[in-house]
Formats: C-alpha cells, structure tokens, sequence
C-alpha cells in the first residue's frame, strides 16, 4: 500500500509537469496514445497478477514449488505471446487511429511509442503474481517504486529535450509536421521504459531467486494451468477493458461534437478553429482527470481490505462482522471522498492555477468542468469497496454489467450535454455515469448480502462535508478582502475546511474502527 501511494505520487510528479510543457494539444496526442493503450492493456494484463499469485499460492501451501514454477513458465509463456499481440495491434493502428481522433498523423508516434509497454507489462504481472502468490509482496512493492521513478524521470527528460530542441528533433522526423506530436512521444517513452525498467528489476532478481523445492511429483499439465489462467484472468481484465471505455468514449464525443457543434464558450487566444476541439479535449484529460483521479487511486485499496473482510464474515456466518466490515468500508471511503471533492470544488481555480502556472489558457477550459466531476468522484470513491465485496459474496461479474450500464450512460450523456455545455458536458455526464454505477452497485450488494443497512452515518459525513466547504467559502472570501495571493488564500481556507469537518466528523471515527 505504501509503495502504490508513492507511484501514484510519482505518477502526479510526472502528469502535471508533463501537461504544462505539452499544453493542451500535446496532452491530445499524449492522450490519444493512451486511449488506445488502455483498453488493450487492461485486457491483457489486469487480473493477471491476481490469477497468478492464487495459483501459486495454492501450490505453495501444497508443498507443490515444481507446479508454483511451472505455473510462473506457463504464465510467462502465454501472456508474453498476448501481450506481443497487443503490442503489434496498437503498432499496427498507430496512424489510422491518430488521424481517426486527433485529425492528424501527428499522434501516431507517441502511439506508436508506446505499443512495447503491452508485452513488459505482461512480463511484470506475471513475476509480481508469482511473488505475491509466495507470500512476498517486496519485490511488487519495489518495482512499483523503480517504474514510477524511471517514469517521471525518463519522460520529464525527454519530454524536456525535445521541446528545448525542436529543430534538431523535427529534422530527425521530417513526416512529423507538429514538434508538440514529437514532444508527446517522448513523454509517452518515459512510461514505456518505466515497464522495460520493472521487467529488468524481475529479471536481476531471479538471478538471485533461491526458490524453494518439493512436490516435483505433483503437478498440472500446461494445458490446465493455462485453461485456469485464462478462466481466472480474462473476466476481471473484460471488465477493465469496460472501465476505459469511458476514456476512448470523451476522445470521440468531445473532440467530434466540438468539431460539429461548436464550443459554446470563448475560444483561448492563439488556438486556431481547426485546433480547438483537440486543444479543449486535451486540456480535459490532461488536467481535470489527471486531478480527478487522484482521490479514486486511494480509496481504490480499500477495496483489497473489504474483500478479505467480508470474505472471512461471510465463509463464518457473521452477518454483524459483514454488516461492521460493510460500513467501515463505506464510511471511509466517503470519509475521504467528500472533504476532498468538497475542497476541490471550492478552491478549483487557486488548484489548478498552482498546479499548472505555465498553461493558464488550459486552466480556464477546466475549472468548471472539475467541479462538474467532484460528485463522480464521491461515487467512485464509495463503489471501488463495493465492487470488492461484490466478488467477496459471489458476484464476480456484476461489476462488469455494472460498468456496462454506466458506459451506456456516459456516452449518451456526452451526446446530449456536450452540444449544450461544451467540456462541462462530459464532466457533468462523468458524475452522472458514476452515481449510476454507485446505485447499481448498492442496491446488488445489499440484495445479494441481505443486509439492512442504516445511511444515517452517510448522511452526516455529508452534512460535515457541506458544512467544510461553507467555512472554506467564507475563508477564501476574506482572504481576498484582505489583498492575499491565491497561494495563501489556498492554505487558509484548506485548514478552515479541515478543522471544520474534523470537528464535525469526529463522532463517526468510532464507527470507522
């Protein structure tokens, strides 16, 4: 858990930078490398960790280390050959999709750039898997540190180099005819070699592996080791896959319904017509759920405690430990999620003005659509929890379905609000997409798990949430009354909220225990 807070720390160091030397363009062909890389990673990579280390440690507990082994070959085997395959797919659809959603060819390098993280990636989850699956969790925790770090630096460094250099880079690829196309790839080599980096570590770290033998009589063939690994990894990675559609979905519907209808609002000086909608896309992505994510990435490792928890409630027959471990889960996660959107939301334009100062164009674009997203990001915080204990009670395919309804929402949503709201459409129908999701989600845990649960609690983290963003509103006022800088006004107004909603909050802190 620690090792996961500090990628995705690093992750920020690397994002935000990143967005404030690409601008809002550049972020468009960033995020066009990642919306196609998404969907093709998740399907072959997410799940495989987890089926990995639950047949190994199987093994292990077996006395059965030959089988753990061969199940580590087996794996390696077949996911390097799907994650090749992915690779040369998105290598393959690196032009047609570029021209397909940035309008021109000059996103196809960073996509192309990135298509060898597929096949690393593959390679890690596999060694994590193996490791985890042998009660080891260190060589996970320090790869996850080792990629973050060569993320931020290696991406930062070229990114850096070549927009320092743009005639020196351009001569070296005269088929480019936009630098901050060139600029973009370079950023996007950074995250391919973060994965090259961790599948290195694992390599090293065999030359040193002593693992321990026994049970060479027993075990699987090829055959079913892989039929299980696919049995268990392809539905989790199916629902991922679902997951980011919602990404490919703002791509497509806001850079094209901004392209036929118009952006309803004042078009950024310097940005011509035919770059506005990649330039409003891009500043979207790269700015307001870069910071929208940040929140969910914590709440999301809730959700491993919640399935072990409910899980050992459920095998025992303890409905008061479900209903207890259920609540705990709920409650932090809104604990979290409310004073965070609530501040977020308050203090949009001092945040994102500090976190991005070089792309103040990119900031106007985003501060109202960020505060359009704040309440999806309660949701999401709440529903990561319950899709966990949703596999905890039996249910390891709603997730799926859920997600499927939520997808639908979102791309009608975009339809309709986009042409009417511009950015702030797709964040609004963002939060639309996620409530669903979290009501969905709810009412299929309690009806499967049976349980009567009481939202008193829910309602007064609300009500303090409410009443942190009241005092952070009167700060700020009086702050800027009195002549202070947006930093300063930031400050005093997070701590007001905070001793606010402490003060106000600290009567749940025994239900959270």
């Amino acid at each position: 858990m620690v090792s996961a807070a500090a990628a995705k720390v690093l992750g920020a160091v690397f994002k935000i930078p990143l967005t404030n030397m690409l601008g809002g363009v550049g972020m468009s062909y960033f995020s066009c490398a990642y919306s196609i890389f998404m969907p093709v990673y998740a399907l072959t990579v997410t799940g495989l960790s987890a089926a990995v280390a639950r047949m190994t440690a199987r093994s292990a507990a077996l006395g059965m280390y030959a089988n753990a082994r061969r199940i580590r070959r087996t794996a390696l085997l077949l996911f390097s050959a799907a994650g090749l395959a992915g690779s040369l797919l998105i290598l393959l659809l690196a032009v047609p999709f570029s021209v397909y959603t940035v309008g021109s060819r000059d996103g196809a390098a960073a996509v192309a750039m990135i298509a060898p993280a597929v096949v690393f990636g593959c390679i890690t989850a596999v060694e994590r898997g193996y490791y985890e699956g042998m009660s080891n969790m260190y060589p996970t925790a320090v790869s996850q540190l080792a990629e973050g770090g060569v993320k931020a630096a290696a991406g930062l460094f070229l990114c850096g180099y070549v927009t320092a250099h743009p005639n020196t880079v351009m001569g070296l690829f005269p088929f480019m005819t936009d630098v901050r196309g060139a600029a973009a790839a370079a950023g996007i080599a950074g995250v391919t070699l973060s994965t090259v980096g961790a599948a290195a570590f694992f390599a090293v770290l065999r030359l040193f592996d002593r693992a321990p033998t026994g049970g060479e009589s027993l075990m699987q063939s090829r055959r079913a080791i892989a039929k299980e690994l696919l049995t268990t990894a392809l539905p989790v990675g199916a629902g991922a896959v679902v997951t980011n559609l919602t990404a490919l979905i703002d791509m497509w519907t806001v850079i094209g319904c901004i392209s036929v209808f118009g952006y309803p609002g004042k078009a950024p000086a310097g940005v011509s017509a035919t770059e506005l909608p990649n330039f409003i896309y891009g500043s979207f992505a790269g700015i307001a759920l870069t910071v929208f994510n940040l929140v969910p990435s914590v709440t999301n490792m809730l959700g491993k405690g919640a399935l072990t928890c409910i899980t050992a409630a459920r095998e025992s027959g303890d409905r008061s430990a479900m209903e207890r471990g259920t609540m705990q889960a709920l409650l932090t996660s809104a604990a979290i999620a409310i004073p965070s959107a609530v501040g977020l939301g308050v203090m949009a334009p001092e945040v994102l003005g500090i976190l991005y100062p070089a792309q103040s164009d990119e900031v106007a674009v985003c501060t109202a659509p960020l505060r359009w997203l704040m309440a999806g990001m309660v949701c999401l915080c709440v529903s990561y929890p319950l899709f966990s204990m949703l596999q905890a009670v039996g249910k390891a395919s709603a997730p799926l379905k859920i997600m499927l309804f939520g997808t639908a929402v979102k791309l009608l949503g975009n339809l309709l609000l986009i042409p009417l709201m511009g950015v702030s459409g797709a964040a609004l129908s963002t939060s639309l997409c996620y409530g669903g999701i979290l009501l969905l989600a709810l009412r299929t845990y309690l009806k499967v798990s049976g349980l009567r649960l009481s939202f008193v609690p829910l309602g007064k983290a609300v009500y303090s949430g409410a009443m942190c963003g009241g005092a952070a509103c009167l700060v700020r006022s009086a702050a800027y009354r009195a002549g202070a800088s947006p930093f300063t006004a930031l400050i005093f107004s997070a701590l007001a909220g905070g001793i606010v909603y402490t003060f106000l909050i600290r009567g749940l802190i025994g239900r959270l225990r």
